[in-house]
């Protein structure tokens, strides 16, 4: 298998990019968050996989190690394939889908390019153990006991459901929530559903 591409980027596309190493041009192709990474004429290391089928042989690169292994998570659920994987990389940050899938989030995951809902149950199911819980929820306060992981998933897809329907996004709900514990010195199961929503829409009218 190749481990990684190292040369010149020397033509860029809609979901795929030309790498020439030494004097052979690669086709790789990217999610669009490594696509935003690459600069023609400049040159690039992309981590990458070798997707085998009996017709054709298509390598996919990836910006970060992050990103290329979350890509063998996904293609590793029934159902899911390399273009898929694909366009879920290029819908949401590994960080987010993480969150999503510590938080049993199945609906932000059904918003995703090529994800119903049976398939977001399959990937919470399969995918949570592996990934594990996201390291912005994971660690209570500092001298804090570990919070319940159960309570802990509940409260935080239940809030971010409901600061979702008020018009913010994942991206703008996570970093604010992880201020609002760290501030109130708090673990996650100290405070309630109706508590985070209140304090967190006080957050953002603070910024």
């Amino acid at each position: 298998m190749i481990g990684y591409v190292k040369g010149i980027v020397t033509h860029l596309f809609s979901d795929y990019c030309f790498v020439d190493v030494q004097g052979i041009g690669y086709r790789v192709f990217i999610p669009n968050s490594t696509r935003q990474k690459l600069t023609t004429g400049q040159p690039a290391t992309l981590f990458t996989y070798l997707n085998v089928r009996e017709d054709a042989l298509t390598l996919h690169g990836f910006h970060t190690q992050e990103e290329y292994e979350l890509f063998l998570s996904l293609i590793s659920v029934s159902g899911i394939g390399p273009k898929v994987a694909a366009g879920v990389l290029s819908a949401i940050t590994p960080q987010n889908f993480r969150a999503a899938i510590s938080t049993n989030n199945s609906v932000m995951l059904t918003k995703l390019p090529g994800i119903g809902k049976k398939t977001a149950e399959r990937i919470i199911l399969e995918l949570k153990d592996k990934i594990g819980v996201s390291t912005e929820f994971a660690a209570g306060v500092p001298g804090q006991p570990s919070p319940d992981t159960s309570l802990q998933g509940d409260i935080l897809q239940e809030a971010m459901q409901a600061l979702t329907a008020l018009g913010y996004n994942h991206a703008e709900i996570t970093p604010v929530i992880k201020k609002v514990y760290e501030r109130e010195g708090k673990t996650h199961t100290e405070l309630s559903l109706e508590q985070l929503i209140r304090v967190t829409l006080k957050e953002f009218g603070r910024r």
